[in-house]
């Protein structure tokens, strides 16, 4: 086997004995390593969820062995579900909090809602009073936005006042365990 020069294209030597370069071979190879890496990928992957799923079953055969023993296994055996439950009590409280938040917010809501109305209605009057020249349809129609909007600061009103009583009244007094009596020796 000889080797001629370097292509000018190319850093690569010819070989003049074999006529492989620059023939059907170089395109064969194009798409020879996409497809070796993606099978390369899949392998790798089938092989990575085969291992969790054996280390899983012996986990669960430890389990199952520690019980049968009478052995209570603790949290710390499985530790990322003891991560997943203890995650999603943290986000029932959150998601609780967030309510809580929202329903203390609800009267103060309803009772800005309310006076935006109620401003947009006496803008409507206005407007269409001196612009329309019509008072009858100002009345009617900016009026209607002022009682809706009315509507909502009385709701708001009611929505603190009930808020209040909740607070004041407790739901369950606390329960008093009852005093030991004195037992008679005999």
């Amino acid at each position: 086997m000889t080797i001629v020069k370097q292509l000018p294209k190319g850093p690569s030597l010819i070989c003049s004995g074999t006529g492989l370069s620059g023939g059907r071979l170089d395109n064969f190879m194009i798409f020879m390593i996409p497809i070796t890496v993606i099978a390369g990928l899949w392998v790798f992957l089938i092989t990575m969820t085969m291992s969790r799923a054996r280390v899983r079953e012996l986990q669960i055969r430890e389990r199952i062995a520690m019980i049968e023993k009478g052995m209570a296994p603790a949290p710390e055996v499985d530790p990322q579900g003891f991560q997943r439950a203890t995650a999603d009590v943290e986000r029932s409280r959150q998601m609780v909090d967030i309510f809580e938040y929202r329903r203390r917010r609800r009267p103060q809501r309803h009772r800005s809602a309310g006076v935006t109305l109620v401003s947009l209605g006496l803008g409507l009057m206005l407007m269409i009073a001196f612009a329309g020249e019509a008072p009858q349809k100002a009345v009617g129609i900016g009026g209607f936005v002022v009682m809706l909007g009315m509507a909502f600061i009385v709701n708001g009103m009611f929505d603190q006042r009930q808020m209040e009583s909740e607070i004041t009244t407790p739901t369950n007094p606390p329960i008093t365990p009852p005093s030991p009596s004195p037992s008679k020796i005999d």
